[in-house]
């Protein structure tokens, strides 16, 4: 007797799915049930959700709860996974946060400079992507960037984070402007 789609689906979710890798977009699925039209691979999925096992994050991004994943840096690892393709570091007010140099963010927030498009994103309970785009290339910013692996990401340095600040006119009346002297 064939096994039903959907435990199909968490059978072949638990094999692809560790600690590091719990995030699955529609595709990476999809070759976990080729045979379904893409009507009742949609409908799958749904249903997936609703059982909680799991979490539409985004628009083309699932969590595969059982692995159960950081939540602090499920945030990170969704940017990552979102914008593969683009160059994306970690910076504004997020960067300076992480600094010191900045005392308040709004709680569950990440903002992220990206040669893709502006856009945010809301991640359901774990916050609130914020892309800005930038039109500078990777080798203008060599040696203003230090690779954080926990979060899997690019993150800029203070100087480069406040530089991003002005650039992209943000608001700079939370600044810390004696501990940002320090550090630049």
């Amino acid at each position: 007797m064939p096994t039903q789609p959907l435990r199909r689906l968490y059978q072949g979710l638990q094999q692809l799915a560790t600690p590091q890798r719990y995030l699955f977009t529609p595709a990476d699925m999809r070759g976990l049930l080729p045979e379904l039209s893409s009507s009742a691979y949609r409908a799958l999925l749904s249903r997936a959700a609703n059982d909680n096992q799991l979490i539409r994050l985004c628009r083309g991004l699932y969590l595969y709860t059982p692995v159960k994943p950081n939540p602090g840096l499920v945030l990170y690892h969704a940017a990552a996974r979102l914008r593969a393709d683009n160059l994306n570091y970690i910076s504004l007010e997020s960067a300076l946060s992480d600094a010191g140099v900045i005392s308040q963010l709004p709680m569950n927030w990440l903002t992220v400079m990206s040669s893709g498009r502006s856009q945010s994103i809301r991640c359901g309970s774990f916050g609130t992507l914020e892309f800005i785009h930038t039109t500078r290339k990777a080798s203008e910013l060599a040696g203003q960037l230090d690779y954080d692996e926990r979060c899997r990401m690019w993150r800029a340095r203070p100087t480069l984070a406040l530089a991003d600040m002005k650039r992209t006119r943000r608001n700079l009346d939370l600044i810390n402007w004696e501990i940002a002297n320090e550090l630049v």
